[in-house]
């Protein structure tokens, strides 16, 4: 058996994904920079999409910008409203500690560039409180960061309140909404917006192609420079057959948003209780404000690494947190911000089952995961001490 339960840290593309794509690949390849009737076909195509993207946000079209991805877009958002509020004399930013490394390894660099970062701690269930922004705002403040939707741990942030009081307080508000664009709704102008970075192959689009929205009179810094795509914010000939993919992915996923959240809300319910009959375990985030198919547990005694091993064994696919940190040996930052201590962070696991899933599939991975996770407590030395009572239980 093969189970597929990581899509967050990348997504199979869709059928209508791959079909919008490869026109593009073939027939109609031309640069859409070009003149001639071949490169205006393709920036027919490109500038269909912004207006499709724009559209699943509640964007005008001159406000998205395509990039790679969302780190890209990431970095530029942040970097752009850092310089321009130090051409201001404003060099405080506000974020908070369980942030993708896209933005914090960012604001570190900025840091090192005379820039105050102030990082906002979160609670036990990963929530981020718009009224502890709010207390960190001075009037130095040039930026505000707050993910829309944890990629470890799942939890949906407040981006409205926390847009309202950065709009009140006249601060940029960027929000990396990675996981959440096409899983949960997403409104710039309703959520008071500024900046918002997204990922294709989040979404069941192609990787390396994402977008960055940028509200009209935020002004952008340009990462990359040499040519005058993208209204001169992003240089380089746009990877048009990825952006239709994006587009049509996202169109789709938008679209089913409402039957697929439905689904994967009663899958991951059912995954969450399974594995909390596991002696020991606890769940990671908020039990409720989470993403449809985001599970993230702790199971003390154990080591992440060799659950996932034995895990892949018997076919399934899943994670100890970030993709993107998948090689350190370090716990989780997230689970640390939450207060989980290092023994137990080491022992996390994150399953985000897709859209495809069945019920069948959720209590093979709950079976499988009680099996294995008594597997390796029975021979790790820091489990016979807490059965032994030489080390108090945490969970």
């Amino acid at each position: 058996m093969f189970i597929y339960a990581d899509n967050a840290a990348t997504t199979k593309m869709s059928r209508t994904a791959i079909e919008a794509m490869l026109p593009f690949l073939d027939g109609y390849y031309g640069n859409p920079s070009s003149l001639y009737a071949a490169g205006q076909k393709a920036k027919e195509a490109l500038e269909s999409a912004r207006a499709d993207i724009a559209r699943c946000i509640g964007a005008d079209p001159r406000e998205i910008i395509f990039t790679s991805g969302g780190s890209e877009s990431d970095n530029q958002a942040v970097l752009s409203a850092a310089f321009a509020g130090a051409g201001k004399g404003k060099k405080h930013i506000v974020s908070d500690t369980i942030e993708h490394h896209a933005v914090l390894h960012t604001l570190k660099k900025l840091e090192r560039e005379g820039f105050e970062i102030t990082l906002v701690p979160v609670g036990e269930n990963g929530i981020v409180r718009a009224e502890d922004i709010k207390a960190a705002i001075r009037d130095d403040t040039c930026l505000v960061t707050v993910m829309y939707a944890n990629n470890e741990i799942g939890t949906i942030q407040p981006v409205k309140e926390i847009g309202a009081v950065c709009r009140e307080r006249g601060v940029v508000f960027h929000t990396d909404a990675v996981q959440a664009v096409g899983h949960i709704p997403v409104d710039v102008n309703a959520d008071n917006i500024d900046l918002l970075s997204a990922s294709a192959h989040k979404f069941r689009g192609p990787k390396g192609v994402g977008f960055l929205y940028a509200r009209r009179g935020v002004r952008l810094y340009n990462l990359i420079e040499g040519g005058a795509q993208e209204r001169g914010k992003r240089a380089g000939t746009e990877n048009v057959a990825g952006i239709a993919a994006m587009s049509a992915a996202l169109k789709e996923a938008v679209g089913n948003m409402e039957a697929n959240s439905k689904k994967l809300c009663s899958l991951r319910d059912r995954l969450i209780k399974g594995l909390s009959e596991i002696p020991h375990s606890a769940l990671n985030g908020d039990a409720n404000r989470r993403l449809p198919s985001n599970v993230n547990f702790c199971f003390e005694g154990i080591e992440g690494e060799s659950l996932l091993l034995l895990l892949d064994d018997k076919g399934i696919c899943a994670s100890s947190g970030s993709a993107c940190t998948s090689g350190s040996l370090d716990p989780s930052h997230v689970l640390l911000a939450i207060g989980r201590v290092h023994d137990v962070a080491h022992g996390s696991l994150r399953l985000t089952p897709g859209e495809d899933a069945t019920e069948a599939e959720i209590d093979y991975i709950i079976d499988s995961v009680k099996e294995v996770v008594e597997r390796l407590r029975g021979f790790s030395p820091v489990w016979r001490d807490l059965v032994a009572g030489k080390k108090e239980f945490i969970l």
